[in-house]
């Protein structure tokens, strides 16, 4: 019983440990997610200056050109934004569940995954799926442009070695009311309605020709784009990081509960058993030593303390 109460004490010690690195990983996650939506209002306004200058740059163009035909066997690339560390709970499973059907459509001939995330990484391993090139995610919020600035080295490096002709990318976005909603975005070509100022009015003055300032508008604009939809994906991993580790340590809390009740449980067993013990000792030892009879006792006391006066 001694071994036991020893063995639930040495339990509940490692437990209230657990407890206290879940709680240093959820308040990391927590200061994580906050300066990533900090950051992301200017995220998201760079994103749509950038927009709002390619809308107003397509007004140096006669006519809109005419997108080509889709393409039975064209090729096409996806990236894709996944986690870069665990204890996220399933965000990255679910990501590689959408991404799965995309990479396999038979609108694609042999699609290219651009990931992004070590954790996705080893769990698209997992999933025998090939990748075409793979990054870490960002540590902390200030290192996601650092990202986008490597997937948008490789893409351009790509596109016109592997031929690619569509470009996709999606991630994970975090909203307080509806929690984590997958978005999927084209690169290629550009989606026309992020670029919805109305073409009319004066074409603006530059000083380069209107098909390189487009281009490098694009440049700039892809660059953007994946810098939000990193900064997206960095802030839900780190809620989801959140939500999980709060269920985790109500799960620890629970079980604690469970623990020190059965500690004290056994604790009371044992100091029953142990009074038990001690009373079953004490009737041995008052069976084992005789005691004397009435009479040997009053004889006994009468010759001691001679109280009676001596006969003549």
């Amino acid at each position: 019983m001694t071994e036991l109460l020893a063995d639930i004490s040495a339990r509940i010690r490692g437990v209230r440990q657990l407890e206290t690195v879940i709680s240093a990983m959820r308040s990391i996650a927590a200061a994580r997610a906050q300066q990533s939506r900090l950051l992301m209002e200017g995220v998201d306004a760079h994103a749509g200056v950038v927009a709002r200058a390619i809308a107003q740059a397509l007004r140096l163009l006669p006519d809109e050109p005419a997108l080509p035909p889709a393409r039975h066997a064209a090729r096409a690339g996806l990236v894709l934004f996944c986690a870069e560390q665990g204890f996220a709970g399933g965000y990255t499973s679910r990501l590689l569940d959408e991404a799965v059907p995309l990479i396999a459509a038979p609108m694609v001939a042999g699609a290219d995954v651009f990931l992004v995330g070590s954790r996705g990484a080893a769990l698209a391993g997992q999933r025998r799926l090939a990748l075409a090139w793979q990054t870490p995610m960002a540590a902390h919020a200030d290192g996601v442009p650092a990202v986008a600035g490597r997937v948008a080295a490789a893409l351009f490096d790509r596109l016109p070695r592997d031929g690619l002709e569509r470009l996709d990318m999606m991630f994970a976005a975090w909203s307080p009311g509806r929690g984590l909603e997958l978005c999927r975005r084209s690169l290629l070509p550009l989606d026309r309605s992020a670029f919805a100022e109305v073409r009319n009015g004066i074409a603006p003055l530059i000083t380069l020709p209107a098909a390189v300032l487009l281009a490098r508008l694009a440049e700039e604009y892809v660059h953007a784009e994946l810098c939000r939809a990193a900064m997206h994906a960095f802030a839900a991993e780190n809620e989801a990081r959140v939500q999980t580790l709060a269920a985790a340590r109500s799960n620890i809390t629970a079980m604690l509960d469970r623990l020190q009740a059965r500690e004290r449980r056994v604790r009371q067993d044992t100091i029953t058993a142990e009074v038990v013990e001690l009373g079953a000792a004490t009737e041995t030892l008052r069976g084992v030593a005789p005691r004397p009879t009435p009479r040997a006792a009053r004889a006994f006391a009468r010759r001691a303390l001679p109280l009676d006066p001596p006969r003549a």
